[in-house]
């Protein structure tokens, strides 16, 4: 407990914490810390549950081991299917098709957290963390459990499994690749998820917010 009514179970990286906000991650930042403090003064606790994007880049890495021996395997025991090989066009439009799905993860989270949001795409904004080359996707206002999970990994599933798995199913090494790629992507989602179903609250009221300026959430129970 460093607070009051807080505990820090989060990014402890001051490097990351003190990086310099754009005007509206401030006005954001502002926004939220004054919601914090109004929950707190109704009795609620805040647990930051933040993750550091460092560790999450390292996890990334880590992460991609295993999805490229899927890669290996479907190649090896489906070798009938389109294959990206050293044709400059496939290489391109490979690359291309993944600039384009970068943004695409992001607007899936606004849409998804949109949808359950008090006032719907007006809760949702985004940004790009230039330090890290980062973009990201934030809501502004508190969520159910259910829905904040469900925003945090929706990217992984639409993006990143169901292409590898209809990539291995019809053997096109080309949407095998971008599954690979985009599911890789999703790291630092399963990490925020899998941050915040460890964390075993009791309480019997429990809120989620998305930290405004870091990766992963802060939850508010009382």
């Amino acid at each position: 407990m460093n607070q009051a009514g807080k505990t820090n179970l989060g990014n402890q990286d001051e490097r990351e914490k003190n990086r310099k906000l754009s005007e509206a991650e401030k006005i954001r930042l502002a926004k939220f810390e004054a919601t914090s403090e109004a929950l707190i003064r109704q009795g609620y606790r805040r647990v930051d549950l933040t993750v550091s994007i460092i560790k999450a880049n390292i996890f990334a890495v880590v992460l991609l081991i295993p999805l490229l021996a899927i890669g290996i395997c479907t190649v090896v025991f489906r070798n009938n299917g389109v294959r990206l090989g050293h044709d400059p066009i496939n290489i391109i439009l490979f690359f291309a098709t993944y600039l384009i799905l970068i943004p695409a993860h992001e607007l899936i989270h606004g849409a998804c957290w949109a949808i359950f949001a008090e006032h719907h795409f007006k809760d949702i904004e985004f940004g790009f963390m230039k330090q890290y080359l980062t973009p990201y996707c934030t809501c502004t206002v508190p969520l159910d459990k259910g829905p904040y999970i469900f925003g945090a990994l929706m990217p992984l599933i639409i993006l990143g499994i169901v292409p590898m798995i209809i990539g291995i199913v019809t053997g096109s090494i080309f949407v095998l690749s971008v599954g690979i790629l985009m599911t890789d992507a999703a790291a630092g989602d399963i990490l925020i998820v899998w941050k915040l179903l460890r964390y075993k609250s009791t309480a019997k009221h429990v809120v989620y917010m998305d930290h405004p300026t870091q990766a992963g959430g802060v939850i508010f129970e009382k």
